[in-house]
């Protein structure tokens, strides 16, 4: 039984600990960032452990819209032959509220030769790239973006042009990577500089870069907030990626929270993503800090803060401004689905989140639907909720196809109760 075209799921909390084997969907950041240079490399590349979900989907078919040849010849490969340069597509690239998708795109869509429309669905259109379009503009290339958010014109010109190029990443650090892994394609070496010492996350920019080396790439980071990209291009390779982080962390909360042992057949030190550094705080349940800075793990915080519902303790997380820019303002949405489980549970204190954790709340009776906001991380973490209390209801379960099409089979192979609503 699938969830498709449900209206609500309700999650019935099991008897016992969860025990079993669920092997998490590949990472969507790096499916995203590795068919990108694929398609901005000359030759046939087989990127293989590879997400197939409703961003990579919208992905690749931009890619295609733009002269790509992006193949599937099965549910986690990716066949992607390319001369090595985008063309301009026929009509508006349309991307949904996939953020990775947008940012990298409005980038790369400098090197096409002609104009580029780059859009989304509302959500999208609520989402900042202005940081983005100034910084493109500071290259001498031609972009617009009347609303500060998408959609995005961008008149290319064939090339990315060179020399030095400043970035505002405090908003996202998707910034960064979309002028990097577009950086190659230049006229001359280009130099990528913060303007601020803030960036979202970080540990996505250095995904960004390891990615771009496999495709032939050289970059050197010169300092914290420099990086130094020469000329070359990229060639075509076969490329490996690794299951998603911030889809493990569900898993790795259902097993704290039910003292079970899920088996994601891959070690959490194996994971690379940013988003890992969360299973060391989830280890410690129900002993979380009193503090967590979620800065550089800001997909992990909705993950977090409902297990810390459950902690001996309050919990406030801080670092997480940017949460509120994301698919929807996380901040907000956590603190009033915590809340509506029960009154005071999340609260927002200018931008922490405060939860005013109440480990007797498991095994309680608290009716709850829970709005998603069309977050598929909202939904996939407050199901979490619903493996300790009864009637915790996800609306609009389908929300979580985003990332993760079979996070709600995942958890009935796991023997949780998932039914229509």
């Amino acid at each position: 039984m699938t969830t498709n075209s449900l209206r609500a799921v309700t999650i019935v909390p099991p008897q016992g600990p969860l025990y079993g084997r669920v092997t998490p969907p590949g990472s969507k950041s790096i499916t995203n960032r590795a068919l990108l240079l694929a398609a901005l490399a000359k030759g046939r590349s087989v990127l293989t452990g590879a997400l197939k979900s409703k961003d990579t989907i919208l992905m690749s078919a931009a890619l295609r819209q733009m002269g790509v040849e992006v193949n599937e010849p099965n549910e986690t490969t990716f066949e992607v032959i390319s001369s090595g340069r985008l063309k301009a597509p026929g009509k508006p690239l349309f991307l949904g509220n996939a953020g990775t998708a947008v940012r990298f795109l409005t980038a790369a869509a400098a090197t096409v030769d002609g104009a580029v429309i780059v859009d989304g669905d509302e959500h999208m259109r609520k989402r900042p790239i202005a940081p983005l379009v100034a910084a493109l503009r500071s290259l001498g290339i031609v972009a617009n973006a009347p609303t500060d958010c998408p959609p995005v014109t961008i008149q290319g010109r064939g090339s990315f042009g060179s020399g030095r190029v400043e970035i505002d990443a405090g908003l996202s650090s998707q910034y960064v990577s979309a002028l990097l892994m577009a950086a190659p394609l230049g006229d001359g070496p280009i130099e990528i500089a913060l303007t601020g010492p803030d960036i979202g996350a970080r540990g996505y920019v250095n995904l960004t870069v390891a990615a771009m080396k496999a495709f032939g790439a050289e970059v050197d980071q010169k300092d914290e907030a420099t990086w130094f990209v020469l000329p070359t291009g990229y060639h075509a390779t076969d490329f490996a990626i690794e299951p998603d982080a911030s889809a493990a962390t569900y898993l790795w909360a259902a097993s704290a929270l039910t003292g079970g042992d899920i088996d994601l057949g891959v070690p959490m030190e194996a994971f690379t993503q940013p988003d890992a550094e969360a299973a060391r705080y989830i280890s410690m349940f129900p002993n979380l800090p009193p503090v967590i800075d979620g800065s550089q793990m800001q997909d992990a915080v909705p993950t977090l803060a409902v297990l810390a519902a459950f902690n001996k303790t309050p919990v406030r997380f801080v670092g997480i401004s940017n949460l509120r820019v994301k698919e929807c303002d996380r901040i907000s949405a956590v603190a009033t689905e915590l809340s509506r489980i029960r009154p005071g549970l999340g609260t927002e204190e200018g931008d922490d989140l405060v939860v005013a954790s109440d480990p007797s709340l498991a095994g309680q009776t608290l009716p709850a639907d829970i709005e998603t906001y069309a977050d598929h991380r909202i939904a996939m973490s407050f199901a979490l909720a619903g493996l300790k209390i009864n009637g915790i209801t996800i609306l609009d379960p389908d929300c979580v196809g985003k990332t993760y099409p079979g996070y709600w089979d995942a958890l009935r192979s796991l023997k949780v109760d998932v039914k229509p609503a």
